[in-house]
């Protein structure tokens, strides 16, 4: 993902609540749901591997995001 990062962001504020697919440039992979955009991050709620436990959150630096695959489009 190459882009501007207002382009960036915005084309990540239009998937929030949805979930994706982020891969950043250090080769790291996360899978969750957007929850929080900013001009900085983006946040994303992780599925949690206890059954009813609380969902874990991660933050992606947005300049470190190099591709968003959104989940379940056909």
């Amino acid at each position: 993902m190459r882009r501007n990062m207002q382009d960036a962001e915005n084309m990540l504020r239009r998937y929030k609540g949805q979930s994706v697919d982020i891969k950043t440039v250090s080769g790291g992979v996360y899978e969750g749901t957007i929850t929080e955009v900013t001009n900085d991050y983006v946040a994303l709620s992780l599925k949690s591997d206890d059954e009813g436990g609380e969902p874990d959150q991660v933050y992606v630096l947005l300049h470190s995001i190099e591709s968003v695959l959104p989940r379940g489009v056909t």
